[in-house]
This record gives C-alpha cells, sequence and structure tokens, in this order.
C-alpha cells in the first residue's frame, strides 16, 4: 500500500558513506525489508559484516510511499502466520527499537457490501480465529458504532464488515529510521547513492554485485528492493513470475479528528485512515498497465476519490493536498516470493503487492533468518519459487479485502 515521501535526511551521518570491498551479505534496496533484514541479521545472528546498498536515499522508495496500514487478517495459513507474526512483532516494536514508530491499534473494518462478500468475509472470520487472529463478523449497526461517519446506505449498501481490533497504522519514515539508527549501531554499512547494476557470478554462484561505485563482494545476496528484482535477475538469465504497477494513494489538508478506525471496501475499492496529524490518507487500486515508474493515471485517482465520498460523504469538501505512486510487484497468486533461488547465494525477497509495509518486521525477522540459515525459515518455506511449478499457490486474490 502506497504515503507521501519522506525529504532525505542528509545531516544523518551513517558509519560508511563508502562501501567496502566484501562483505558476508549485501542487501539489495534500502526500503523497510531491508533495513529490517539487516537489523536482524545483526542482533539476531551476529552477523555484522553487512551491507544495504539504495541506489537513491535511505527509504526513498515504496517505504515513503505507503498508506501505514498493519493488520494480519488475512485468509490462507501461510498468510495469516507471517502476518500475525509481523503483527506481533509490531506490538513490541517501540519498546524493542527505543523510538517512537506512532502506532495506533485503532482497529480495522473491512466492509461488504453483496451476499458474496458476506460469505466470503464470514469464511475468512472463522479461519482467522483457527489460527487465534482476532477477527469479529459485524452488523451495519455495529459499523456505525465503530465508525459513525461510514454512510451504509450508499450505492454500495454495507452488509455487515469483518473487525479487527488489533490493526491500525503506524509511520512509515519512522519505522525506516529507526530500524537504520539500530543497524548502524550493531556494525551494518548503509551506502546511498550506490544503484546495483548486475552480479559478479563464478559457475552456479553469486559472489557479489556490480555497481555504480564499483564491483562489491559478498557471501550472500539478498534483494528486497520492490520494482527492481525482476530487472536485476533478468541479468542473470533467472525469469521471475512477477509484473509491475503503479499504485496510488493520494492524502487530505489537515482535518480535525473525525475518522476513529481504518475502513478498507473491496467491492468501491478504497481504503482510509486518518494520521496523527489530520490528514486522511485514501488508497486506491492499481493502475492496469505495467509499469516502473513512481506516478499513475488519473482516472484512477477519479475512481478512488468517487468511492470515498460515498462511503464517506462528510469528506465531500476535503480538499486533495497530494498524490503519489509507488511501484509494486505482483506474483500471479499475489502473495510473495521469499527464499533462496537456483544461484548459490541469491536470496529473494519480492512479488508483495499491496502487504509489504504491514509485513515490515516479519518478514525482516523471517528472511534473515533464511539468509542466516541457507534454509527458508518455516514461516518462509509456503513463498518458494517452487510453488509456481508445483501448483501450490497461495491465491490472496480478494481474500485479502483488497483485490489487486
Amino acid at each position: 500500500m502506497v504515503a507521501a515521501p519522506v525529504p532525505h535526511q542528509p545531516d544523518r551521518l551513517w558509519r560508511a558513506a563508502e562501501p567496502a570491498r566484501h562483505y558476508d551479505v549485501v542487501i539489495v534496496g534500502s526500503g523497510g525489508h531491508g533495513l529490517a533484514t539487516a537489523y536482524y541479521l545483526a542482533r539476531e545472528h551476529g552477523i555484522r559484516d553487512v551491507a544495504v546498498l539504495e541506489r537513491g536515499w535511505l527509504a526513498g522508495g515504496n517505504m515513503a510511499r505507503n498508506t501505514t496500514i498493519i493488520r494480519s487478517n488475512y485468509l490462507w495459513d501461510a498468510s495469516a502466520g507471517i502476518y500475525e507474526h509481523a503483527l506481533k512483532l509490531w506490538e513490541a516494536l517501540p519498546d524493542e527499537l527505543g523510538c517512537e514508530l506512532l502506532l495506533s491499534q485503532r482497529g480495522v473494518l473491512n466492509l461488504a457490501h453483496t451476499e458474496q462478500e458476506v460469505r466470503d468475509s464470514r469464511r475468512r472470520v472463522f479461519a482467522n480465529r483457527a489460527h487465534g487472529i482476532d477477527a469479529e463478523w459485524v452488523t451495519p449497526q455495529e459499523v456505525t458504532e465503530i465508525c459513525p461517519i461510514v454512510d451504509t446506505g450508499c450505492r454500495y449498501p454495507v452488509l455487515g464488515a469483518t473487525w479487527q481490533p488489533r490493526g491500525g497504522i503506524a509511520k512509515h519514515d519512522l519505522v525506516a529510521w529507526a530500524f537504520a539508527r539500530r543497524a548502524d549501531e550493531l556494525g551494518v554499512d548503509l551506502v546511498e547513492g550506490c544503484e546495483v547494476t548486475g552480479f559478479l557470478t563464478d559457475g552456479d554462484r553469486v559472489r557479489g554485485v556490480r555497481t555504480t561505485r564499483g564491483d562489491i563482494g559478498a557471501e550472500k545476496v539478498a534483494l528486497a528492493a520492490a520494482g527492481r528484482t525482476s530487472t536485476l535477475t533478468d541479468t542473470l538469465g533467472l525469469r521471475l513470475p512477477l509484473q509491475s504497477h503503479p499504485l496510488q494513494a493520494l492524502v487530505s489538508e489537515l482535518l480535525e479528528p473525525v475518522h476513529p478506525c481504518v475502513v478498507m471496501s473491496n467491492q468501491v475499492h478504497v481504503y482510509c485512515s486518518q494520521a496523527h496529524r489530520g490528514e486522511l490518507v485514501i488508497g486506491a487500486g492499481i493502475d492496469s498497465r505495467n509499469g516502473y515508474s513512481q506516478r499513475g493515471s488519473v482516472h484512477v485517482i477519479e475512481r478512488q476519490l468517487a468511492a470515498a465520498l460515498e462511503l464517506f460523504p462528510i469528506f465531500a469538501r476535503a480538499h486533495v493536498i497530494r498524490t503519489w505512486a509507488g511501484t509494486v510487484d505482483i506474483t500471479p497468486d499475489a502473495s510473495p516470493i521469499i527464499g533462496p533461488t537456483p544461484w548459490e547465494g541469491l536470496f529473494l525477497n519480492c512479488g508483495w503487492g499491496t502487504g509489504g509495509f504491514k509485513a515490515t518486521p516479519g518478514v525482516g525477522q523471517v528472511f534473515a533468518d533464511t539468509i542466516a540459515r541457507g534454509r527458508p525459515h518455516p514461516l518462509a518455506e509456503p513463498y518458494g519459487l517452487e510453488r509456481f511449478v508445483s501448483g501450490a499457490l497461495i491465491d490472496e486474490h480478494g481474500a485479502a479485502a483488497v483485490a489487486h
């Protein structure tokens, strides 16, 4: 899911402005996933000879362009497992990192507008409860009690909703810089302005990366760069089942507190929360066209605003301040790829679609364990590349409550 870019912090001096020539692990991409992976590698596995390489500035990609929502109310076992693992980490993260992340567990409503959505949503509630995840089915009246500003009798009548009280929002830039600071303190090199253009190889093993600042050797290379992974693996002849699309969102002017929770609607495809300062944060669907640009089509924003006004008539006089887009990678089953590749020493974390931000601490810990041990973490096992051959897909289309 995609919030406004955070400004670069040029006064922050990282431990290594110039990369070394060889590392135990090189992580490509300094978003939330890359920074969290580096932090957990250093803290939990004692692997501190790590470089995080970023072609722009730290956390300036999709981590700076998301709608800050966290939740774990997914249908399938594999999805529920990794997102609930992440949510539990989120709950302890401010104390662990010693930083204010503006974590607000205000709850997430996923609206149902058709009888089929009601059946699907109730099924998801039952599945969540079987996994010990907090989930409830609420009636239209209860929706109004939780979020009075929703018009349950609009053109798309609300027939009920799922409710996850532990869901909510966290401030994306604070999360990124907290992971960066702690990784830096543990000895990780954070290198900005260093674009990876290819790989160093020896037979079927990856030995490092080629960058705009010279070659850098590594025992292991981990890719965590949204919108760039498939273009990099193409240089190895490794084709991945990924498509890249722009994903848009917008924010309003600052308003008085009027929106008490997060509301998501698959039928009209819009999701909305109110940030701590007061702006409305509204997300939309992906552009249907493939692309790597961090901008999207106007008609997607128009549909998004129309949908928001159907559900929230109170917003009719609010003004849009800015829109933005990130580039999301989507797999055929709308679930990520986590794990090793046919190239020895090369690991993937990609294909998250709209789910990347909410998984940040969970996948960081899981990916770090996978890299350190050279085999998939139990929560990552279902997400290997081999599932696209065996057919063991994790089809979260729609079941994630926001269709791709």
